[in-house]
């Protein structure tokens, strides 16, 4: 049996992701209840969690120990749950706000790349680089990726 409570896929090239993934980490506190994988890492294989590149950077993506997948705001509820943050997120699951912290964090998802600049260097996905890379890799600082 697994030790994480949840195994979250980022897309490491994200500010906003990468910033969460280390928020995540410090309230963990190496405990081993979450765990990060980062969708554009060349040694990520997207086919053994039944995703396609398009669908990992649509939204983010959570997988349980009985290998369920949950994705959208259920990630982060249960992201913040699994280090012991649950109340900072509670209201998110309340009957009457749930629909509209859902439908938020949809219109985030869909506008992040936009909104962190990188629709402009890549595009919507990334098309280069290896099979099954999700576009991750298109941000300046892991750019190198794609010249080998």
């Amino acid at each position: 049996m697994n030790a994480w409570q949840i195994k979250v896929l980022i897309d490491g090239a994200c500010p906003l992701c990468r910033r969460e993934a280390d928020l995540w980490r410090w309230l963990d506190r190496g405990r081993g209840r979450i765990a990060l994988q980062d969708i554009g890492a060349l040694d990520f294989n997207l086919i053994d969690c039944v995703l396609t590149p398009e669908q990992a950077m649509e939204q983010i993506h959570g997988i349980l120990p009985s290998g369920a997948h949950v994705c959208g705001m259920e990630v982060f509820r249960r992201a913040y749950a699994a280090v012991g943050w649950a109340g900072l997120v509670a209201p998110t699951a309340w009957p009457l706000l749930r629909p509209l912290f859902d439908r938020g964090y949809r219109w985030f998802a869909r506008n992040r790349l936009r909104l962190t600049g990188r629709h402009r260097a890549c595009g919507e996905t990334c098309t280069r680089g290896r099979q099954g890379h999700a576009g991750a890799a298109c941000n300046p600082p892991i750019q190198e990726e794609h010249q080998r």
